[in-house]
Order: structure tokens, then sequence, then C-alpha cells
């Protein structure tokens, strides 16, 4: 009897034996007419386990007495984190073991900024007490928990940041001041109106230019080359912070996570311990965020809620990347929309979300009714984001 042995190519064939068998699939979409709802089932599934995975908290850095008021990142180690204390202590932190590395006595007060020199060999830090003082970020050195320069200003400071590239950092308070560290008196003064300024930020980017906040609704742009202001924007409330990219915010006791294009948070995170948040940061490899708040500790955070940590097998890797896909593909469907966004919040933001929805739907139900009784055009729509700005001033 002869026997005709099927032989296929190489390409359908395994490399070793230690390689997984290849299956042969025919995907003409006449064999499976159930292709779309399988895959609807597995991105529902997809969803409920991202859910269920969802565990951000990875760990707090205990140590400060008082409530953490400001952190400042390393430019160049991404295990190096300082913050600020309500008592006037700063400490360096290594983020790998969860230790202090050291502990500076600073200020007599509020510690409120504190920033790190581009190469990371520095930082300033300023505090109630008006004193700006420089300090060595040397890890081995005995003497490094001594000031090596401090400036007295005849005005409270708020907050500073460093140049991106230059050894020029800012400072906010009554008006903001550029300095140079090897120069004890400003090298500009900006000031447009008479109220305090509470933050500035340089841009990472375009690197000349300020961005600050103001108590009174505003915020201003300043081009440190020309001296002069460029732009002010007056909003309808107070502004606490300001971040080029990415983003930072406060929500009372909780973080969230928000995409640029879109106006709902993608994320928020909470404990039952965490009270009022002060400073928020991202990692240098944006896979944590940090934050410190006013019960003395400083948490860490996954980026990604659902993300493992750790190195990834390629089959893993690969269902991951199918299962984001399916999400992604079917994230409009009712179903699959009302699980992704669902998130547990505090009762008072519980609370306070539900007062506020009926307040919107009020107002948006009256402003329906003065419009259809009104000649038309006269009341026109506005934009929602475009509501909070009461003027721009150039």
């Amino acid at each position: 009897m002869r026997v005709k042995a099927m032989q296929r190519g190489a390409e359908h064939l395994r490399e070793t034996l230690s390689d997984l068998p290849k299956l042969q699939r025919n995907i003409d979409p006449k064999l499976h007419p159930f292709e779309q709802a399988r895959e609807y089932t597995r991105a529902l599934n997809a969803t409920k386990l991202e859910r269920v995975f969802a565990k951000p908290f990875v760990g707090a850095l205990s140590g400060h007495t008082d409530g953490v008021f400001c952190m400042a990142k390393h430019p160049l180690r991404i295990s190096s984190l300082l913050s600020g204390s309500c008592d006037g202590e700063i400490r360096l932190w290594n983020l790998v073991s969860e230790e202090t590395i050291r502990t500076y006595n600073a200020h007599q007060g509020f510690v409120r900024g504190v920033c790190i020199s581009p190469l990371g060999d520095y930082f300033i830090s300023v505090g109630d007490d008006k004193h700006i003082k420089q300090w060595r970020l040397d890890y081995d050195a005995v003497d490094a928990d001594l000031p090596i320069n401090a400036i007295i200003t005849k005005n409270s400071l708020t907050g500073c940041d460093h140049h991106r590239k230059d050894s020029q950092f800012a400072t906010s308070g009554s008006v903001v001041e550029l300095w140079d560290v090897h120069r004890s008196d400003p090298i500009s003064t900006y000031s447009w109106g008479a109220d305090t300024v509470t933050t500035v930020r340089f841009n990472p980017v375009e690197t000349n230019i300020l961005a600050t906040c103001g108590s009174d609704r505003n915020i201003a742009l300043y081009d440190i080359r020309g001296n002069t202001p460029m732009r002010k924007v007056i909003l309808g409330m107070r502004s606490n912070a300001i971040a080029w990219n990415p983003m930072e915010a406060f929500n009372f006791t909780s973080v969230r996570i928000y995409r640029m294009s879109e106006g709902h948070s993608r994320d928020i995170y909470h404990t039952k311990r965490m009270q009022r948040i002060f400073t928020v940061k991202w990692s240098s490899d944006s896979k944590f965020i940090f934050c410190g708040s006013d019960e003395t500790n400083i948490r860490i955070w996954k980026a990604e809620a659902a993300e493992k940590l750790g190195t990834l097998l390629p089959r893993e890797r690969a269902a991951l990347e199918y299962a984001d896909k399916l999400k992604d593909s079917f994230k409009h469907h009712p179903a699959v929309k009302r699980i992704a966004r669902h998130r547990h919040v505090p009762k008072a933001i519980h609370s306070a979300q539900k007062e506020k929805r009926i307040m919107v739907d009020a107002r948006k139900t009256k402003e329906g009714k003065v419009r259809a009784h009104s000649k038309p055009g006269s009341v026109p729509f506005k934009i929602e984001r475009k509501k909070h700005i009461v003027t721009q001033v150039k």
C-alpha cells in the first residue's frame, strides 16, 4: 500500500520543538458569521477584567511630621524625589526602597516650593520666612544638609520653578522675579495687576516662556527675553496649579487623571485616610504618579490602574494588546462604556456630583426655555469650555 504524506512549507512549521504549534486559520468572514458577537463578548469581558485588576496603589512614603506641601522630581534619576512639608522640612527620597536619603531643615514655616536644576547638582527652595535657599544635591557629601547660598527677599514667596536649560529660576509672590544662581539680586521683575501670584512654571519646550496663576482668577504668560507680559486670561474661578504637560490636578481628597482632549477624567484615585492634596507629580517615565497630602504621607500610584508591573511574556503582551484593541473598538457600546466609566468615589464627592448634576440640568432646561421663547439668534449657544473664561487681555 502506498501512503502519500502531506508536506507543508517552512513558514507553516515550528522552528524548534519548544515553539508553540502554529494553528491554521481561514479568515474568510463568510465562515465566521458570529465574529462581531464573539468580539463584543470578549471586549465586555476584557473591560470587566480591567476593573477587577485596577489596583493603582503602589506604596506610601512615611517620615514627614506635617503635611506635604510641594514636591519636585529629579531630572536625571527616576528613583529620586524631593518633598517639602508645612513644618519647613525637606526630604530626599529613594523611591525604590521607599526610604529617606537625606533630611534638610530648610525653613521656618511652610516650604512653599522646591525645584531641581537641569543637571541635578543642586536644588532651590522657598518658604514663608522670605528666604530663597540653594542646596547641594549630593548623596554622599557630609555637609550637603547646609545651604550653599541664602537670599532674603522683601516679599513673601509662594512658589518657584527652574529654567530647563540655563542657571536661572523664577519665584512667585506679590510679583514674579527672575533670578540667577550666581547673583543675589533678581534679574527681572514682572507684575500684571495687584494681586498675589500663587504659581509659576517654565515651559519645557519654549524655555523662555513663563506661565503664572494669580489669586484674582488670572493666568498670565511672560517672555523673559523681552521682559514683557504676553497675554492674560481671566477665568470664572481661581486656579490652584498650572502645568504645561502632562497635567496636574487637584480635587479635594482625590487625584484625577485627565486626557488633554477630553473634559472628563480618565481615572480617580483615593484612599480612606488621604486628606487634602497639596501637590501631584508624574514620574519621569510616566509610569507612576506621586501625591503629597495633608496627613504627612506621599503616595505612589500607577498611571494605568490595571497595568501589570514587571516583565511581560510575549503571549501575555499579545493578549493585552488584543484586549486593548477590542476595548477601543467597542468603547461606545452602552454596556462597555458603563463598566469602563464606573468608579467608586468618596461619599462627599458622590453627594457633590449628584447635587451639581441637578443644578446643571436645571440650568440647561432654563436656557432651553429662554431660547425657545426668544428671537432666533438672540440667545447663542456657548461652548462649555469657553463659559469659564471671563475675558482675555493682551
